[in-house]
């Protein structure tokens, strides 16, 4: 897509065989300098694609050899005529009259743009703005913004709205300790994990379906390629509800929307990713927890009913469920005990849940179910799980004035793009990361 800004300077796709013999300014970075003697050739980059700027020596002997010492990386502007060369990259270069450095790169780089050597990722991320100049770095960005532009379109045609929720707060939606704590005047406060406690108090306001994108944060010491401590999520609360599965056919098709958004939209980046989204057949499979458990067994995982599936088990169940023909799936209905307090215990058989997870080629994207909305049953089981009630008055408060049934979910965007994309850790899809490691850039 070309912008529509009115920028001073063209970009490589605003210009082609149809602007033979106009003159353009351009600006970008200089991919690479060669000098042939009589000639040079000067390689600009834009993040939609290059473009090739010719001197000659004998034309102008002083731009020449301004322009033969320019090093690579560095931000230039040009103006020249523009020439039909089916020789040249994109079948025109430049031949400029003027060249002016904007900013001039240091040498040596310490990360290169288009080498083939590769680098380790601490080495990237420190230096993530030369990483991010990678036509393949830029082009998992580009997927992402068309993935949440997808999901947000998906929200507002089912009568969703947005909000935003605080990143402050006086407790945690879910306890424990994956909370980062920090000084708020003198007061405990702690970075939000999620917006639950939030998005449930405004289903008693007639705010009956919301949907927050917006950063969480977990204190969680994991070392993993699908781990990161400041993450983002999409959460989502539907009011008046039946069940869990009002809002998991909206889920699923909003997922499957992005998937198919992507792959109509994004071509050129799913292409210099090398990779092809397989778009899920709707609906997708229920998976109800005791017959993963199963699917564990026979695979010769020892597991006790009860137990929570850890990241090994989700692994075997994505393996199973590949061979059936399922990246996408649902686990259904988890122990009560397992989950957190808010989770509704089933009806028919309290020992279980109206939960799920969101399960996309063997890892969770999400998480959530039915929410318990009747405040003594709420309270009762806040204490059960250790929980002193009376610390968590501003939320359950909502819930003594008249709450409908409700539930919702928070998906983990970074992790979607990480799978989607095949992408080998999940930092590749965040533009800063942040984990125990990293605090800068």
């Amino acid at each position: 897509m070309q912008p529509t800004t009115n920028s001073p300077y063209r970009t490589v796709s605003q210009i082609g065989a149809k602007d033979a013999g106009s003159i353009v300014s351009v600006a970008g970075w200089v991919e690479d300098v060669r000098n042939l003697g009589g000639v040079a050739f000067i390689i600009l980059r834009r993040k939609d694609g290059t473009l090739q700027l010719t001197l000659k020596k004998k034309e102008n002997e002083e731009l020449f050899k301004r322009a033969t010492s320019i090093t690579r990386e560095s931000v230039i502007a040009a103006e020249g005529k523009v020439v039909a060369n089916p020789q040249a990259r994109n079948g025109y270069e430049i031949f400029p009259a003027r060249l002016d450095v904007l900013s001039a790169a240091e040498t040596p780089l310490p990360l290169g743009v288009v080498d083939k050597v590769t680098a380790e990722m601490d080495t990237r991320l420190d230096n993530r703005y030369l990483d991010l100049r990678k036509p393949e770095r830029e082009a998992i960005f580009a997927v992402r913004s068309l993935a949440l532009r997808s999901i947000r379109e998906s929200m507002y045609k089912d009568g969703f709205i947005e909000v935003h929720t605080p990143k402050l707060a006086g407790a945690g939606a879910e306890g424990g300790a994956s909370l980062f704590q920090t000084d708020y005047f003198g007061k405990k406060a702690y970075l939000s994990q999620s917006p639950q406690l939030y998005k449930q108090m405004l289903m008693a306001t007639g705010l009956d379906r919301v949907f927050e994108i917006s950063p969480a944060f977990r204190a969680e010491p994991s070392d993993t390629v699908r781990h990161i401590t400041e993450f983002i999520s999409f959460d989502a609360e539907v009011a008046f509800i039946r069940d869990q599965e009002d809002f998991l056919k909206m889920l699923e098709e909003c997922i499957a929307d992005a998937i198919t958004y992507v792959k109509r939209n994004g071509k050129e980046h799913l292409e210099a990713l090398g990779v092809d989204p397989r778009v899920p057949t709707l609906p997708i499979p229920r998976l109800r927890y005791v017959e993963a458990i199963d699917i564990l067994r026979e695979n010769g995982k020892k597991v006790r009913e009860g137990d929570d599936i850890d990241t090994d088990g989700e692994k075997v169940i994505g393996r199973a469920m590949k061979e059936k023909g399922a990246e996408l799936y649902f686990l259904t209905e988890y122990p009560a005990a397992i989950k957190a307090f808010y989770i509704m215990p089933r009806e028919d058989d309290p020992e279980y849940s109206n939960s799920f997870d969101m399960e996309y080629k063997g890892d969770e994207m999400a998480s959530g179910g039915q929410r318990e909305h009747r405040y003594e049953r709420l309270a009762a089981r806040m204490r059960s799980f250790g929980l002193d009630p009376a610390g968590f008055d501003f939320y359950l408060k909502a819930f003594r004035y008249g709450m409908p049934p409700h539930g919702g979910w928070g998906f983990g965007i970074d992790r979607f793009i990480h799978k989607m994309l095949d992408l080998p850790n999940i930092r590749e899809a965040v533009l800063f990361p942040r984990d125990r490691n990293r605090l800068v850039p």
